[in-house]
């Protein structure tokens, strides 16, 4: 998740709004808002809601005039009011959204915001979890209000392991805590960027560790962080590189257990760790790079070195490095030698033949290759 505000003019004070595509969010951002914008001691009268969630373009429209009316309307008892559209649902790239009827209401909205409706101590909040940002509407919002954005982290995108560290690092210090490295990398991982899963887990080891050690280890964020089936084949991978065989041992069996398919943990965590160690070697031996202290700064790394030193490094859909995984490749690489990593991609490809064309048990052939690769 991404937050970021913006203060516009004084007369735009009395205009708020709270978009983006983390909607959990943004509800409790709105909700902690209003209350704070609303006139005290003015009760229910202080906060007209607009319901903004429409069922089609002519109902939008109603409320988008309903909201006009409101804001035009002098509070009952003096003292000001605060008119809140509320989970609006008609500002998305959508077919309500781009309804005629709807941007025709919406110009009609703007234009009442550009006048000077809050001089009698009326304010405006809107809410909204998904916007599209090219619109006019959404543009005069950027102008005159007060804004703010809270977007997900797209996880599919390249990066979004770096944003999702910021953050946490972030929301870690306003409680306190401090990361050992490895634990952070895990914790993004098992909270995917998720906002409401980062400051729920974060709580959870906030309470766990009380007032007197504040340090966040690997073995706090594997006992209080739920692992899901990504987070076991990450582990698994991290439990690889650093050449720890009974846990690896351990996550297969656990893998298995969860009805993962033995193919399955061959492609998807043990190849992969095993190609991205020896790449990484490989490049820190020609290329005479040094051991890494955390992912990142192998990413760094990598985009200094020209490119065809690395045409050959896998990549993500959008075409960029996976950069991430082969630092933390790097830094477990010493553990390794090149001609160990060959022969563990050669065990490798004699356990995928044998998982589909013999009767061996499927976990004593992964058990093999680990032994193979890390004994």
């Amino acid at each position: 998740m991404s937050a970021k505000a913006k203060k516009a003019s004084a007369k735009a004070s009395q205009i708020y709004a709270v978009v983006g595509s983390d909607e959990s969010t943004i509800k409790g951002a709105a909700k902690e808002l209003a209350a704070q914008l609303a006139p005290p001691d003015a009760g229910d009268f202080g906060i007209e809601m607009i319901d903004g969630c429409a069922d089609n373009a002519d109902q939008a429209a109603e409320r988008i005039r309903s909201t006009i009316e409101a804001l035009q309307t002098l509070p009952f008892f003096g003292g000001g009011k605060l008119v809140w559209l509320k989970n609006v649902n008609f500002l998305a790239d959508s077919v309500l959204g781009r309804s005629a009827s709807v941007q025709t209401a919406l110009a009609e909205l703007a234009a009442t915001l550009e006048t000077d409706f809050g001089s009698d101590g009326v304010k405006f909040l809107l809410s909204a979890p998904e916007v599209d940002k090219r619109r006019s509407f959404y543009k005069t919002l950027a102008k005159r209000a007060e804004l703010q954005v809270f977007d997900k982290l797209d996880a599919s995108r390249s990066g979004w392991e770096e944003e999702a560290t910021d953050l946490v690092q972030s929301l870690g210090r306003k409680r306190g805590l401090q990361f050992d490295p490895d634990a952070l990398d895990l914790f993004v991982l098992l909270t995917g960027g998720d906002n409401r899963v980062i400051a729920n887990e974060l709580d959870k080891i906030d309470l766990y560790l009380g007032r007197g050690n504040r340090r966040v280890t690997l073995e706090e964020v594997r006992t209080l962080v739920p692992i899901s089936r990504g987070g076991v084949i990450f582990e698994l991978g991290n439990a690889l590189a650093a050449r720890h065989l009974e846990h690896a041992l351990n996550l297969v069996r656990r893998l298995l257990d969860q009805g993962e398919s033995a193919i399955g943990i061959l492609l998807v965590a043990i190849i992969p760790t095993v190609r991205n160690l020896l790449l990484a070697k490989d490049l820190m031996q020609r290329h005479k790079l040094p051991r890494p202290s955390a992912p990142f700064s192998f990413i760094s790394t990598l985009n200094r070195l020209p490119d065809e030193a690395t045409a050959h490094l896998p990549r993500k859909k959008d075409g960029s490095i996976n950069g991430y995984a082969l630092g933390i490749a790097a830094m477990h690489a010493q553990h390794f030698q090149v001609e160990q990593l060959v022969r563990g991609l050669e065990a490798c490809l004699g356990a995928n033949l044998q998982i589909v064309s013999s009767q061996l048990d499927h976990e004593l052939i992964l058990n093999q290759v680990v032994v193979k690769l890390l004994a």
